[in-house]
């Protein structure tokens, strides 16, 4: 299927970032695209610049977003909304815990549920599941958000089972480190983090992201592009830390 197949995309955590640069690339493929996050006047700006259509709620709420998805009919779902509080599991707050869940899970098993009976019905769509590097390699901190973007693995594997026999193609899609305003809302100093994670580096743009995804829905309907991981050149994964214990 290319874009030419499709009429109607949602994209989630649409306010800025992969999300915005997802939702512009869309409209310049001739979807009516249809931008969700919170941040009003972001999604109000990204409409401005590309006609999308603007949506300010809270994924969270179940009942509001479910209703905005029944009225629709979604042929092409980006499920990318997601926040992070860095921390390990002992060390987080229940409401930190609880809001990663529900944001970066919770909310994408509910968004998929309530578009998919009628991607069946027609025979017709794509749902893109934005994960991270987080949910393939182990690094320190950020424990919740590590298992919940690996619990959207999960899903996303299990979810083309649930489709088998019908035109719908499934994709995780899964960053590296990206160009983002996360590293300043995760950390609290947008100054700093931009010093700590972005200048110097030859990073991954969220352009970078919208391209790749775009690449997967304008491929051919027999083709599923199942999972795009994206690096910098400049950046790997992998390694071994070993502490040396004495006991006291």
């Amino acid at each position: 299927m290319a874009f030419s197949d499709y009429k109607v995309a949602l994209v989630t955590g649409a306010s800025g970032g992969i999300g915005g640069a997802i939702a512009e690339r869309f409209a310049k493929e001739g979807l009516t695209v249809h931008a969700v996050g919170r941040n009003k006047e972001k999604l109000d700006e990204l409409a401005d610049r590309c006609g999308c259509v603007a949506h300010a709620i809270d994924i969270a709420d179940t009942q509001a977003y479910r209703d905005l998805i029944a009225s629709l009919d979604v042929d092409v779902m980006v499920n990318n909304a997601g926040i992070d509080h860095s921390g390990t599991i002992h060390t987080l707050s229940a409401d930190q815990i609880d809001a990663q869940v529900d944001i970066n899970f919770r909310a994408v098993l509910h968004g998929i549920a309530a578009a998919l009976p009628g991607m069946i019905e027609r025979d017709r769509g794509h749902i893109i599941n934005t994960t991270s590097i987080a949910a393939a390699y182990s690094f320190p901190s950020n424990t919740i958000y590590h298992a919940t973007k690996a619990g959207v693995r999960a899903l996303t594997n299990n979810l083309r089972h649930d489709v088998y026999g019908k035109r719908i193609r499934v994709t995780e899609l899964c960053p590296a480190r990206v160009a983002t305003e996360i590293f300043g809302k995760v950390h609290g100093n947008p100054e700093q983090t931009q010093k700590d994670f972005v200048d110097g580096y030859e990073i991954l743009q969220p352009e970078d992201i919208s391209d790749a995804v775009a690449n997967a829905v304008d491929a051919p309907s027999h083709v599923n592009v199942s999972y795009i991981e994206v690096f910098s050149t400049f950046q790997v994964e992998g390694g071994l830390r070993f502490e040396r214990y004495t006991a006291k």
